[in-house]
């Protein structure tokens, strides 16, 4: 093969490189981690006014107990509709919910609690001004402390599900609802995760865009 040839191969297979890394370059992932296990980049500590401390060991967030609510809001631009946030929370200590997630729904946000009411309760807070503890989706489960659980909310249009280790925990139709939060929880808007009188763990927080 002539040397000519053979720098006309090299420049195409060069071409080619370029250009997948151009497309690659140009296609964003459709999940993104928005925990790096280090820091609390991206997050601020919410400012419910008697919060718990609130600080990243071990890959972990840890939220301790506040006079009532602790937690983290996110600071970024949210992504509302169509996606999943994935996580795993723990109760480390306490008796009340040790994951209230808010999220938002299109113009509007909604909170999933974990374990609210005593330590039990889940659901969705509000809708129809109706909370978690006093709608359609108001679930009653035995939590543990020190247990991690997996937990996955779904976004899109008309619709709110969640699933509590893979068990479908909420499946609901929201067209023509009013969806809210309640108002202790009104500085997790958009994006926030808070506890209630309770010391709580979270890792491992991913957003999928669908």
């Amino acid at each position: 093969m002539s040397k000519s040839k053979i720098l006309d191969s090299r420049a195409t297979v060069l071409l080619l490189l370029v250009g997948v890394l151009i497309l690659a370059g140009c296609q964003s992932p459709r999940e993104i981690s928005l925990f790096d296990g280090k820091t609390l980049r991206h997050w601020k500590i919410t400012d419910f006014g008697g919060q718990g401390q609130v600080y990243v060991k071990q890959g972990q967030i840890f939220l301790e107990k506040g006079n009532d609510l602790t937690g983290i809001t996110w600071t970024d631009p949210v992504v509302p509709m169509n996606y999943e946030i994935c996580l795993e929370a723990m109760r480390v200590e306490g008796s009340d919910f040790f994951c209230g997630l808010t999220f938002p729904v299109d113009a509007n946000c909604c909170s999933l609690i974990l374990g609210g009411w005593g330590g039990s309760v889940c659901g969705l807070s509000s809708l129809d001004y109706y909370d978690a503890a006093n709608n359609e989706t108001t679930r009653i489960i035995d939590f543990e402390n020190g247990r991690w659980y997996n937990v996955r909310l779904r976004v899109t249009p008309g619709k709110i599900e969640a699933w509590l280790d893979d068990e479908k925990l909420v499946d609901v139709v929201t067209a023509g609802r009013v969806i809210d939060t309640r108002i202790e929880v009104e500085s997790s808007k958009p994006l926030g995760i808070a506890s209630w009188q309770t010391n709580a763990a979270i890792r491992n927080i991913r957003l999928q865009k669908l």
